[in-house]
């Protein structure tokens, strides 16, 4: 019996030490990894998806009598587009790019977010009719929402001012339109026009005055214009500089 107790004895060694051998477990708990969702941003709302559509703006003005009897400005919300206006006895009208200041642009958009336009029936125009002033038309659009709204006077700050807005960036862009053709073809008009910005430049009726500073630059060094227009641009710029 004892050859057999030996066998027995020597089976159950090779065994165990079989399984010591084998693949060793790594017992130490896993690191804990961070949830799937740890890295992404939560959805946007309903609110913020419909700010971030594209917008689009527009303002026009009519008065038939008006030396510049229609204006149209169309841009988005980042200040690009375009203004259209025409003249009385004119025909044609003229089209030229827009872009809108940052500093006009955030009155601007300060002005059409606290009239809440798309989400507003508010009618703008005022009780008393002013016709002869001419009639006004704002017009917003975003997505498959728009809404346009049509007044000759109105009593609404906010509208009031929004308005102004644009009518200052309408007479900029009409004034620097105007300086370019006389540049190019009459430059002996160019004196009246200087004194047209100087009359704007106190009245505070310019859109952004600093965005004239380069035309106003360049100016003062063509020799195509009369010393006199060149001096005053001269004169401009350090008022609006300083």
């Amino acid at each position: 019996m004892l050859p057999a107790a030996f066998l027995v004895l020597t089976a159950a060694v090779f065994v165990v030490a079989q399984q010591s051998g084998g693949t060793k477990q790594n017992t130490r708990p896993a690191e804990p990894v961070p949830p799937a969702t740890a890295s992404i941003k939560p959805a946007a709302t309903a609110t913020e998806l419909e700010d971030a559509k594209p917008i689009q703006f527009e303002y026009e003005f009519t008065q038939p009598q008006f030396f510049i009897r229609h204006i149209v400005i169309e841009h988005d919300q980042n200040g690009h587009g375009w203004i259209t206006f025409e003249r009385l006895n004119e025909e044609v009208p003229y089209k030229e790019p827009l872009e809108l200041s940052a500093a006009a642009r955030a009155r601007i958009a300060a002005l059409w977010q606290a009239l809440g336009f798309l989400d507003s029936n508010e009618n703008y125009q005022a009780p008393r009719q002013y016709p002869h002033l001419g009639t006004m038309r704002l017009k917003m659009e975003q997505d498959s929402r728009k809404r346009t709204a049509e007044f000759n006077w109105t009593i609404n700050k906010d509208m009031s001012a929004l308005v102004n807005e644009y009518r200052h960036a309408a007479d900029q862009a009409i004034l620097i339109f105007d300086l370019a053709i006389a540049r190019e073809n009459q430059p002996l008009n160019s004196p009246k026009l200087m004194d047209q910005l100087e009359s704007m430049l106190k009245r505070n009726a310019l859109s952004d005055a600093q965005q004239l500073v380069p035309l106003l630059k360049d100016i003062t060094g063509d020799d195509h214009l009369p010393l006199i227009t060149r001096n005053h641009a001269a004169r401009l710029l350090k008022q609006i500089e300083k």
